[in-house]
């Protein structure tokens, strides 16, 4: 017994694990766009470190080159060979930033900065003030070997991960916290439901036991019509509680499927529904062909009782309800108040309802989509608002 409240109970927080898990991907998303964006940072100002070290050796490197330039510029006639140095390759620019000679491996140069890295080469831009050789700028690479950016790849990610792990502790247990509300709501509607399920059955089968037996041709017209007017509130109170009776003590229960006429079930349903149907000034509109189905008979009945019990519900006076019936297929319509466009994505959802004026705890539709996923049946919501709704079921 305890395993099964335990399981209808975690049914019922579905909707509580849902606005965990959207609050979840939220918040993750956000911790790893804040993460990723200080990893960002601090690899960009650690890149900014090392080029600052590197700055005063290369500006010693240039330092060393011009005087070369210089050198090679007086005596040019004499010698002409530019000079080099192990320790650097280099490179002269016209003031056009036109290459009169480079060793560089790296030739594109961009002369906006004074020292930076491109693909794996330091760059360091001096701007000459006389023209040696014809040259304004010197261009002065080194190799970068990587080491600092291994090292801190490897630092950000060990931290990054660190942070992202305990921001997600923190986040969780936040989001618990937020959700308790709804928890406890959902769990106090839970115990209302199972209380009020408990004590509705004995004065209810008492009520449609009572009516059944009574002979009608002995009563006046009055009593007749108050007579029918109990019946139809019976019924209608009888709809609910076989939802209820399913959601808290049924669902758990094990299949006894077995292979089932539809079109003998739908015609029972019909007439069990009758009198309401005659309660509204209602008209079928049937088109019922043979078709059978493998499934839990309770279950099945489950589905046709909500989807008919909508489609008379929500319907107007003097409308139409109708019913369609195919192998593989079965439509049930209605030409009632309809569903507004913005509400259609939330009928399925539990305890949502659509009509105040209307009774229920808005769990039919609910139980009807749990049955048909349970057997692989696909339903199609098809409704108009003042113009009434159509449900498709496929299989």
């Amino acid at each position: 017994m305890s395993v099964l409240k335990n399981r209808a109970t975690s049914s019922l927080l579905k909707s509580e694990t849902k606005s965990l898990r959207r609050f979840l991907s939220l918040y993750i998303f956000l911790v790893m766009m804040v993460i990723s964006t200080l990893g960002i940072l601090y690899y960009q100002a650690h890149k900014e470190l090392m080029l600052s070290a590197q700055r005063a050796d290369m500006a010693k490197y240039a330092y060393i080159q011009t005087k070369r330039l210089k050198v090679l510029h007086h005596f040019f006639d004499e010698q002409r060979t530019y000079p080099r140095d192990p320790r650097f390759r280099s490179a002269i620019y016209d003031i056009e930033y036109k290459e009169i000679f480079s060793l560089l491996k790296n030739r594109s140069v961009d002369f906006t900065q004074e020292i930076y890295l491109k693909d794996g080469v330091i760059h360091f831009v001096k701007s000459m003030d006389i023209f040696y050789l014809g040259a304004k700028y010197l261009i002065i690479e080194i190799d970068d070997d990587g080491a600092w950016h291994n090292h801190l790849i490897k630092k950000i990610l060990g931290y990054g991960t660190a942070a992202f792990f305990l921001f997600l502790f923190f986040g969780y247990f936040l989001a618990k916290l937020f959700v308790k509300p709804m928890r406890d709501s959902i769990m106090l509607l839970d115990r209302f439901i199972k209380d009020t399920t408990h004590e509705l059955n004995t004065p209810l089968s008492a009520i449609l036991a009572n009516i059944e037996m009574m002979d009608t041709e002995v009563m006046v017209e009055s009593n007749r019509k108050k007579l029918n007017r109990i019946n139809i509130a019976a019924k209608t109170v009888s709809i609910l509680y076989k939802d209820l009776t399913y959601l808290t003590l049924e669902q758990e229960r094990e299949n006894e499927n077995e292979r089932i006429d539809i079109a003998e079930l739908l015609y029972d349903r019909i007439e069990y529904f009758n009198v309401l149907v005659q309660s509204k000034a209602l008209d079928y509109e049937m088109d019922i062909s043979h078709a059978e189905i493998v499934m839990d008979r309770r279950k099945l009945t489950r589905v046709i009782d909500n989807l008919l019990s909508n489609a008379i519900k929500y319907n107007k006076r003097k409308g139409v309800v109708g019913i369609r019936l195919r192998e593989g297929r079965l439509e049930i319509w209605d030409t009632g108040v309809g569903i507004p466009e913005e509400k259609r994505a939330f009928i399925f959802d539990r305890y949502r309802r659509f009509n105040e004026s209307e009774g229920g705890f808005g769990i039919g539709l609910s139980i009807v989509k749990r049955i048909l996923d349970e057997y692989g049946i696909s339903i199609e919501v098809f409704s108009e608002k003042d113009k009434g709704t159509r449900m498709v079921l496929k299989w």
